[in-house]
């Protein structure tokens, strides 16, 4: 019993230290679909021995320190200039820095996230309309995990074209 439990732990470190390695160098932001790639690779399609995204996020930070610590930390710090820059664009709707170049572990890939506050999301629009901004607009599908069954939360999704080193 202990044997097994050793093992799918190594197995969950492997998974999370291959879907560190695909975020870092290919550019995916995405957790649940890195994780399958990972487990894809290494032959794993049990979702119980997949890691949770801060043992991946742990993962990203060593992957950075071993193989990116020259670039990563000015690469990181010119993202968190851009974001400011936005920020204080889009200052009335009160922006707030989230993912991974908040928490540290974006890479040269990296999309920087910020929640908007509004009464609608028209008034972003109009707002960016107005400021002559490029935007496109979408939706993301979060499960709500309060709630039972496979209830989902759609939220709108803008996206705006950021500089390009």
């Amino acid at each position: 019993m202990a044997k097994d439990s050793s093992n799918r732990h190594q197995l969950r470190q492997l998974i999370a230290q291959q879907a560190a390695r695909l975020m870092a160098d290919e550019g995916i932001s995405d957790y649940a679909y890195a994780k399958r790639k990972a487990g894809r690779q290494l032959g794993v399609t049990d979702s119980q021995s997949m890691p949770a995204n801060s043992e991946i996020e742990d993962e990203i930070r060593i992957y950075n320190e071993i193989y990116n610590s020259d670039e990563q930390p000015e690469a990181l710090l010119q993202l968190r200039k851009d974001a400011l820059l936005v920020m204080e664009l889009l200052a009335r709707f009160n922006p707030h820095l989230t993912g991974a170049v908040l928490d540290g572990t974006a890479g040269k890939y990296a999309e920087t996230h910020l929640h908007l506050f509004a009464d609608s999301l028209k008034e972003v629009e109009i707002f960016l309309l107005n400021q002559q901004v490029p935007y496109s607009s979408d939706e993301k599908s979060y499960r709500v995990s309060e709630r039972r069954g496979n209830d989902r939360l759609k939220v709108p999704v803008l996206t705006l074209e950021g500089p390009h080193g």
